[in-house]
């Protein structure tokens, strides 16, 4: 199982990658960054919760929750796992950074074209994310 969360944030870290590395700038990958982004925080949340081992089986964890509140968003999450969500560890931490990536996640999917600084940003709260997870 975590084999499938590893190529697909694989995916995603090559998209980051191929965006950061091309001249036609991020703008020109906002929208692959927006779908990127957001799935790959699902699949660190998820793969950290394997990790944890108290995500049940055959549980998902689904991008849209993140766009509630905080006290939400775990309460969808509790479905999921086998222990209370304030037994893990800084799990406030990492769900604040994914509600954080995910409330932009629409508008740079389907709205107009933001700034270099902006996508910048975004990616580097993934890279947060993913830091976090690995610790």
């Amino acid at each position: 199982m975590e084999d499938k969360y590893e190529e697909i944030i694989r995916e995603v870290l090559d998209e980051i990658d191929s965006s950061l590395k091309d001249i036609k700038g991020l703008k020109a990958h906002q929208r692959r960054l927006a779908f990127s982004l957001s799935l790959g925080c699902v699949n660190l949340i998820e793969k950290y919760l394997v990790k944890k081992n108290v995500l049940k089986s055959g549980a998902k964890i689904n991008h849209l929750w993140f766009k509630k509140k905080l006290e939400n968003v775990k309460k969808l999450i509790s479905n999921q796992i086998v222990c209370p969500v304030e037994n893990i560890s800084n799990f406030n931490n990492l769900l604040k950074i994914v509600c954080e990536i995910e409330k932009e996640r629409n508008e740079l999917a389907y709205g107009k074209i933001v700034s270099e600084d902006f996508l910048r940003k975004q990616i580097n709260l993934f890279f947060d994310l993913k830091k976090e997870i690995e610790k």
